[in-house]
């Protein structure tokens, strides 16, 4: 293995033996630089600030082309995820330095790093930090201003307390800044769950999602599964809530990465929040039934619901992007599912034309919605939600259901979910669809809202079509 950063012009100073192409060499040399965690979390969030993509994408392919170890991988994701969960902090740590001045991108994503490292990472030391900013400022082209990344960070890592301080006053005084919310949503949640809950909100969303684990009843059992992966190195905890079956779903501790471990390769498990069993549970449907699952990619109610039915019967899922259906085809096929046909369908608008004419004994709408109980899991959208996508989605929603309704028999079932917590798009959206069409009757709605059920937020209400 051989040094990274500038420790391997160090360790090549004193291999005079070893010689590479001119060409190789370079290549090496950027390979070797670019394999520390730092590294690979700045060229992230750098792209980020180019707008490229989501940050959980960017990551993901950062991540796919290094060669980091597991422990490594690990402290890049936190590296990333947290700068964005707290980039107003941040900024406001930098501008209070900087007299508001406006930083380069790479220098400004650098600060952000070596801050987020000193102030929230107790495990790092802060001279670690700081000087590995001031290394990496080198590397991304900021060498002229290395001198003064070197003296901000020094002077935030000599009054750390007092500046955990500052960040703990800044967090009551102006939470939009503090918690980096945008401050329009603070007061929407503030005036429904009360001061509190939303501080509880807020800080569920700033800190890293868990990892959960749905057991593939169909490939193995639970007692089965927890033997294997004790034998791989998976540690787990046990999960119970009153709306989910016992020994469905754990909590993943720890874990090596998962396409290694022959468990998931085999279709042992599904990777999923809790929260989005809570739609399929209520839909409940059986073996035998023919069941429409309208926008279903990537797949984890859509595989549930398989399992919940023995793998028998047909599941017509549905959604308008064929990249992500391929998703759900290969989920599938790990699972050993065969009950599923997947279906392009039109966006927001009708079935496909194969199934137009048929109609289910049950329907699931896992309707487009705010996102706003997964922030935690979508760190970007905070920064993107606006006020008057709430009202447009909402219009969004009443059109999906009236189209998906035409699709339940007499007798049959409809379930309408969301990841939002936003009344306007749950169950108002309910009680307005109801309002229009005379033929449903509700039967059952439930609400998850985080922290207080310890899972993502979600919305699930049972629409029965009487007539």
């Amino acid at each position: 293995d051989f040094p990274r950063g500038r420790h391997f012009f160090k360790f090549l100073a004193h291999k005079p033996h070893l010689r590479l192409a001119p060409e190789a060499g370079k290549a090496f040399i950027r390979a070797v630089l670019s394999e520390t965690p730092r590294a690979v979390a700045a060229r992230t969030l750098l792209r980020r600030e180019h707008g490229d993509a989501y940050t959980e994408t960017l990551l993901e392919k950062g991540l796919e082309a290094s060669r980091l170890s597991p422990a490594d991988r690990g402290l890049c994701r936190e590296l990333v995820l947290g700068c964005v969960r707290w980039q107003a902090a941040l900024d406001w740590l930098i501008a209070r330095r900087t007299e508001g001045r406006e930083q380069k991108a790479a220098l400004r994503v650098l600060l952000r790093l070596g801050l987020y490292q000193m102030l929230w990472l107790e495990r790092i030391p802060p001279h670690a930090a700081v000087n590995e900013s001031v290394e990496l400022a080198k590397e991304f082209g900021c060498g002229a201003q290395a001198g003064f990344a070197n003296a901000l960070l020094r002077g935030y890592a000599r009054e750390l307390p007092a500046t955990r301080d500052c960040l703990k006053d800044l967090r009551a005084r102006q939470p939009a800044i503090g918690w980096s919310h945008p401050d329009w949503l603070i007061t929407r949640w503030t005036g429904r769950f009360g001061v509190e809950t939303t501080r509880e909100l807020l800080q569920w969303n700033n800190t890293p999602a868990e990892v959960f684990g749905r057991v593939n009843t169909l490939r193995t059992d639970p007692g089965k599964l927890l033997e294997r992966w004790r034998n791989e190195g998976v540690e787990y905890d046990f999960l119970r809530r009153d709306w989910l079956p016992d020994n469905l779903v754990f909590r993943l501790r720890s874990h090596p990465p998962l396409p290694k471990c022959g468990s998931f390769r085999e279709g042992g498990f599904y990777v999923q929040d809790p929260s989005t069993l809570l739609a399929p549970v209520l839909l409940d449907p059986q073996p035998g039934e023919t069941v429409l699952d309208w926008c279903a990619a990537p797949g984890g109610k859509t595989t549930f619901m398989a399992q919940m039915m023995n793998n028998e019967g047909r599941i017509v899922a549905c959604d308008p992007a064929e990249k992500r259906l391929g998703q759900l085809r290969e989920n599938c096929a790990r699972l050993g599912i065969t009950c599923v046909e997947p279906m392009v369908s039109a966006p927001g608008s009708t079935l496909p034309a194969a199934v137009r004419s048929l109609q289910f004994d049950r329907v699931l709408v896992d309707a487009p919605c705010s996102n706003t109980g997964v922030m935690r899991r979508r760190v970007d959208l905070r920064y993107r939600i606006r006020p008057e996508e709430i009202s447009r989605l909402s219009t969004t929603q009443l059109e999906v259901l009236r189209l998906a309704a035409r699709a339940v028999r007499p007798g049959g079932c409809l379930v309408y979910s969301t990841c939002s917590l936003e009344p306007e798009e749950n169950g108002e959206a309910v009680k307005r669809f109801l309002e229009e069409i005379g033929s449903f009757e509700l039967e059952d709605e439930q609400s998850l809202v985080p922290p207080r059920d310890g899972v993502d937020g979600a919305f699930a209400a049972v629409l029965k079509r009487t007539s």
